[in-house]
């Protein structure tokens, strides 16, 4: 099946539950910080235009969030609907992000993987990423 892919900005009124669907079937994540819903509105609240779909006749297909914070650059929520994989629409996603925070001045772009995701790692190698050695934490906040 051919497509004519488009990656665009993320527009709520039209995509929040395509993007809602998708994430809750890849990603499957059991946190409520990490309800897809809310993750849709704090991103919107940045106001950073760094949120992105890929679609094909109105269908959503795939996302991206960035993130940049004025010293590194960050890759989240890389989505593609598993029917889509293998086409390079996760790879169309990742190099438009790369573009979009190269135009912002970002030099580096970091992102963080689980580690039993060995799939999601060898994606991201061929696209030039590196596991560096590092230990990632995180907090939760209250609120």
């Amino acid at each position: 099946m051919e497509f004519l892919l488009q990656i665009i900005q993320y527009q709520d009124a039209n995509h929040r539950g395509q993007v809602i669907q998708l994430w809750e079937e890849v990603f499957a994540y059991q946190t409520p910080h990490n309800d897809p819903a809310l993750t849709i509105d704090k991103k919107l609240l940045a106001k950073d235009e760094l949120f992105f779909v890929a679609e094909a006749d109105g269908i959503v297909l795939g996302t991206a969030m960035a993130g940049y914070d004025g010293h590194r650059g960050w890759l989240y929520a890389i989505a593609v609907h598993p029917h889509h994989r293998n086409r390079g629409v996760g790879r169309d996603l990742v190099n438009h992000s790369e573009q979009a925070l190269a135009k912002l001045g970002c030099l580096k772009i970091n992102l963080q993987i689980v580690a039993s995701n060995q799939a999601t790692t060898g994606f991201y190698e061929k696209l030039g990423y590196q596991v560096e050695p590092r230990i990632s934490m995180g907090k939760l906040l209250a609120g």
